[in-house]
């Protein structure tokens, strides 16, 4: 079995021969949203490595220099009123760029794993670049929902846009979608159902038109946390989401979306067992997982993106005590 039907078998819920794993990180931490000719080298260079070194079994295309949507109207917002102004603006040379890194990459894996292209969610793109003013995203929501909706699905155009052409165009299997519940304790799971995700399914439903590969990244990290059932209806093949953050292991996260697979399992941060245990502890957090969840719709990763300095080999134990694990359960079913 290639590394592309492990995959993909993995994500169809099908019996595979061991459980299939994928972790990434940033390849230029401190500049990830700077477009430059030295933050895509570094980003070029990272995967190339990475896919070398490791050997993944899937990948995450970061999109590392490209933080920030181009739709210059958003730096002129200072009150809610302001949003009106913002209109889908065809960032043609910010997607072409995108594009381009995304088939450059396709050189290096020469077809042998899946890729998926890291695409944030137009609230994301627009929280980011509001903050950069100093004006909070949660604020502007409260003050008037309308107003917000309609700004962030006017954006979401231009996100579809970028969604489908990395995938028909630059030849990734499928998106990743970054999104998260807005951080504020007064926006309920109703308001956001009618005002936010809207613009998460334009983006969604059009990577979905040109693949049934797509993956939802339901962003948690330490301080921030989400309420999981917001997303269980989205349609996504694949989910992953922050279990060690939310509390929420994996066997619980399948109930919660309908059987769909699922990733995640391990900390992902300096302090978690898989940055600094040894091999032991890593194989035994390994077996503590999969008995949890089982092995079938399930691929073993992280909350969010490790430590750009983790060791490779810590990453391969992983792999490798998955396959023992799978092994075994074989051989006892046999």
């Amino acid at each position: 079995m290639s590394k592309r039907e492990l995959v993909f078998d993995a994500f169809d819920n099908k019996v595979t021969e061991r459980v299939p794993v994928g972790f990434w990180f940033h390849y230029a931490p401190d500049k990830t949203s700077v477009d430059s000719p030295e933050v895509l080298e570094a980003n070029l260079k990272g995967h190339d490595r990475f896919f070398r070194e490791f050997e993944p079994d899937f990948i995450k295309i970061m999109s590392d220099g490209y933080f920030l949507y181009p739709n210059e109207t958003i730096y002129e917002v200072s009150e809610v009123e302001d949003l009106r102004k913002i209109q889908p603006v065809n960032p043609v040379e910010w997607i072409d760029k995108q594009v381009n890194l995304v088939k450059n990459l396709q050189i290096t894996f020469d077809g042998r794993i899946a890729s998926f292209y890291n695409v944030f969610a137009p609230a994301t793109y627009l929280k980011w670049q509001l903050n950069l003013n100093g004006i909070a995203f949660g604020k502007l929501l409260d003050e008037n929902p309308e107003i917000v909706r309609d700004a962030l699905n006017k954006i979401a155009l231009d996100i579809a846009k970028l969604a489908k052409a990395v995938i028909s165009e630059g030849g990734a299997d499928g998106i990743y979608l970054s999104l998260q519940n807005i951080q504020d304790s007064s926006i309920t799971k109703e308001q956001y159902l009618k005002f936010i995700a809207p613009s998460e399914l334009i983006v969604l439903e059009a990577a979905n038109s040109v693949s049934e590969y797509n993956i939802l990244h339901i962003c948690g990290y330490h301080g921030a946390t989400n309420d999981l059932t917001v997303y269980e209806n989205y349609p996504a093949k694949v989910i992953n989401y922050a279990s060690v953050v939310e509390g929420v292991p994996l066997s619980e996260g399948k109930k919660i979306f309908g059987g769909k697979a699922i990733i995640g399992g391990f900390d992902n941060t300096e302090n978690g067992v898989l940055y600094r245990g040894s091999k032991e502890e890593i194989e035994k957090e390994t077996v503590r997982i999969l008995d949890d969840a089982a092995t079938v719709g399930i691929i073993l990763g992280a909350d969010c993106t490790v430590p750009s300095d983790i060791n490779f080999e810590h990453l391969n134990w992983v792999r490798e005590a998955a396959r023992e694990y799978s092994e075994r359960k074989i051989s006892i079913a046999v």
